[in-house]
């Protein structure tokens, strides 16, 4: 062989190495990982997920004990368990935020899906629990790799409760119905170790129970954990800054009534029927008492919604409690009371600091530590993390090909198809004809920008496209043109460049909205109108195209665009919100007429004049005593620019009703033993507790209808049913939703569905106390302009 031969070959020797070296999947660290630690009672799958807890902590010195009280946790080298950190992000996708996700690996993107506003407005519950299990897989396999945790801090199950919040993106909406919904099914999914396989030929089937089982499996189904779903912000949570207040110091004040029939729902749902593993307290006071001390709220959540799982701090409240709200006296304090109070963990650093010496002061005992950490090893134990090497386990062979898979690169679209929502279109001016369209000027700030398609709690997509070039495929003579350097819009330098474009183009798309500059987290907004001078360049154009203009809207919060709606120069309005990686193909798809949209807003867009409400009162009911006009489509009184649920498709829907009761008996009896229990008017009653009633199975029924498809385009259509209640009770809401969903008909088809009504849960409300009353009389069930009467009496 020549010594250019062996110059060749060593060459190649040494690309394949490095190659192999750069490839080699890095296997996370994981307890019981010899035979010098695996004999330890923790170690031994066949022993109960209590009695390996308990084992564990027996072991433990207190030292030891308190380090593991931080979201990064010490390893304890002495019993081969290496450190773990708690603290990763899933919102829609798994995100850099936190430390215990990395994308400098094998895995360097993930599946971007749409914020979780935009999954949430497609009112698709099948859809959100695909998602769900989707990101668990990809979360799953990056773990296997070294480059993820398993316990992930989402979802977001506050009620987007004012316009302005930073966060509302993150948010499914202002309904709690709504919002429990979607909690339900994606802590469901994510938990629940249900996959689609993608990328081999082994795994999970998506709603099946087919499962490969491997060394150190547990044999209960209902214990094992494929990964930890965390609901937040516990509770009361919807402020970030506004004016003087601040989301470190801020003081909800909440009546009973709306804490029942609002702000709790959600978290209760995530609870019941999720079976989350983890809650998280958020920051602010809830009438004067810290989040993460609400020892009544964490009882609640254990002794009656039966959580099994851990509480964790959100990061640095602990600290909040004495140096931002001087509640406690000191921060040994805080640490103290959170302990007794029921959180199990901190994410921060307070509990290392400050927990010994509150144990040297007297403040709190060595028991509510074994008790956190019961708490937190139950849930490592139910993730598998003390049986053995992960890769010969359940869930071992997930990995880069289960990652940015063209199955979940396929649902991130249809994910967004389907919550985009087409909020006007004059003259049925959309969709366009591409062969019509000569030429095509896109416009605005965001209309050229990857950056910001996915809103806060973003990962590193794996195909991001921008807006300009979504449409670029449709339309080769696609001009851009920014028209404002940026979202702010400080300047109007740019629009004669607009408007040069615009003059030139067959068609005007313009681009505007919101991005991260203006909500985020610690962020929230003063205005609901458009940014800077956006709304002045958005008129514009307008005023000199040849067509009447698109005008797309981007961001989570509502935004008042009055004028737009108004102006007959701007023919169709389009919200996509954040619409994640496939965005700007699902925006073309639907501008084009490839995809009939059907999205429904989750949320109120006011006018302006909102922002007169003070943004700190946590009332939802209206006022009108004192000005006050109420929150969200369920007790607002004032005229929104669009409603709750508003959405127009490309073809027209109609309802046939085909049965539901006119009349339900409740059985039993009921006597008027105090105004407390039962309100009385003449010698009837107006309402029952809910909990008196023993036949609340039987009371249930199906709301039957036949959806018509009366346009000439096939379409996926939202059916919402909402109830008008008796007025029996003071802050009864003006309606509630009690059912929705997403139908796919043929054009100039039908098809039948039904909505199961529960009375008990569906028709009952929070009175002044907070207690659950199920009213007496007739309630107006609503669909579309159909009504249906169904009357609740006492037999």
């Amino acid at each position: 062989m020549s010594p250019n031969q062996l110059l060749i070959l060593f060459f190649f020797f040494f690309i394949s190495a490095s190659r192999s070296i750069l490839q080699s999947p890095t296997i996370p660290q994981f307890p019981c990982n010899s035979p010098q630690y695996n004999q330890y009672p923790f170690c031994n799958t066949s022993l109960s997920i209590a009695t390996r807890a308990k084992s564990l902590i027996s072991l433990l010195t207190l030292q030891e004990k308190i380090q593991q009280l931080s979201n990064n946790a010490s390893a304890i080298p002495r019993l081969g368990i290496p450190a773990y950190e708690w603290w990763s992000e899933s919102l829609h996708g798994i995100a850099t935020n936190g430390p215990g996700i990395n994308f400098n690996g094998t895995m360097p993107s993930a599946t971007s899906f749409p914020q979780v506003i935009v999954t949430a407005a497609s009112f698709n519950k099948t859809l959100w629990s695909k998602i769900g299990s989707a990101i668990a897989t990809e979360a799953r396999a990056m773990y296997n790799y070294g480059q993820a945790g398993l316990t992930f801090w989402a979802p977001t199950v506050n009620l987007f409760r004012d316009p302005r919040w930073g966060r509302g993106q993150e948010s499914p909406g202002e309904d709690p119905m709504l919002v429990s919904a979607y909690a339900i099914e994606y802590v469901k999914s994510f938990q629940s170790g249900k996959w689609d396989g993608e990328g081999g030929d082994d795994g999970f089937v998506f709603g099946e129970k087919r499962a490969l089982k491997g060394e150190g499996d547990e044999t209960d189904d209902d214990e094992g954990l494929m990964l930890s779903a965390c609901c937040k912000h516990l509770i009361a949570y919807d402020l970030e800054k506004w004016k003087n207040f601040s989301r470190y110091s801020f003081n909800a004040v909440v009546t009973e009534q709306d804490m029942q029939d609002s702000y709790e729902p959600p978290f209760r749902a995530c609870v019941e029927q999720g079976k989350a593993s983890c809650l998280m307290c958020s920051y602010n006071q809830v009438n004067g008492v810290p989040a993460c001390l609400r020892e009544d709220l964490f009882q609640k959540a254990r002794d009656k919604w039966g959580f099994k799982g851990y509480i964790t701090s959100d990061c640095d409240a602990v600290a909040t409690i004495h140096f931002y709200q001087n509640y406690s006296k000191s921060p040994e304090d805080s640490a103290a009371d959170t302990l007794k109070a029921g959180m199990d963990i901190n994410c921060g650093t307070s509990m290392l600091r400050y927990t010994q010496p509150a144990i040297d002061e007297g403040k709190v005992r060595e028991e509510e530590i074994d008790r956190a950490l019961f708490n937190l090893f139950s849930v490592q134990l139910r993730l598998g993390l003390f049986n053995g090497n992960p890769r010969k386990g359940r869930f071992g062979k997930l990995g880069p090909k289960d990652v940015c898979t063209s199955k979940h690169k396929t649902l991130a679209l249809e994910a967004a198809r389907q919550g985009i929502v087409l909020l006007k279109n004059d003259k049925k001016f959309l969709p366009l004809n591409k062969n019509d369209v000569s030429s095509l000027a896109i416009i605005g700030p965001l209309a050229n920008n990857v950056s910001q398609m996915g809103g806060g709690y973003t990962g590193i997509p794996c195909s991001p496209k921008s807006l300009f070039e979504g449409f670029k495929d449709y339309i080769k003579n696609t001009y851009y043109t920014s028209g404002c350097a940026d979202v702010p819009c400080d300047s109007d330098a740019g629009f004669k460049e607009a408007i040069q474009t615009a003059q030139k183009a067959d068609f005007v798309v313009v681009v505007a909205g919101l991005d991260l500059t203006q909500e985020t987290e610690d962020l929230d907004r003063v205005s609901l109108l458009l940014p800077g001078q956006q709304m002045a360049l958005i008129s514009s154009v307008a005023t000199v195209s040849k067509r009447p203009v698109i005008l797309v809207l981007t961001g989570g919060g509502p935004l008042d665009v009055s004028f737009a709606k108004c102006d007959p120069q701007i023919s169709s309005i389009v919200w996509i919100g954040y619409p994640g990686e496939a965005g700007a193909k699902a925006l073309a798809e639907i501008i084009f007429g490839d995809y009939n949209p059907g999205g429904r807003l989750t949320m109120t867009w006011y006018t302006e004049s909102f922002t007169k409400v003070p943004m700190n009162d946590m009332n939802m009911r209206a006022d009108p005593s004192r000005g006050y006009p109420g929150r969200t489509y369920r007790f607002y009184i004032g005229d929104p620019v669009y409603g709750f649920g508003e959405g127009l498709s490309y073809t027209n829907y109609s309802y046939k009703f085909l049965s539901a009761p006119s009349k339900l008996s409740i059985s039993g009896s009921f006597k008027a033993r105090s105004s407390r229990n039962i309100l009385q008017e003449g010698s009837g009653l107006d309402y029952v507790n809910t909990y008196e009633v023993t036949s609340c199975t039987s009371l249930r029924f199906y709301f039957r209808i036949c959806v018509m498809n009366r346009g000439d385009m096939d379409g996926s259509h939202v059916v919402m049913l909402f109830a008008r209640f008796p007025k029996v009770a003071k802050g009864t809401p003006e309606r509630q939703l009690i059912g929705f969903d997403r139908v796919h008909t043929f054009k100039n088809g039908s098809k039948e569905i039904s909505i199961l009504v529960d009375p008990c849960e569906h028709f009952s409300i929070a009175n002044e106390h907070g207690n659950r009353i199920l009213p007496l009389g007739n309630y107006r069930l609503n669909l579309g302009d159909m009504e249906h009467s169904v009357t609740i009496e006492i037999s």
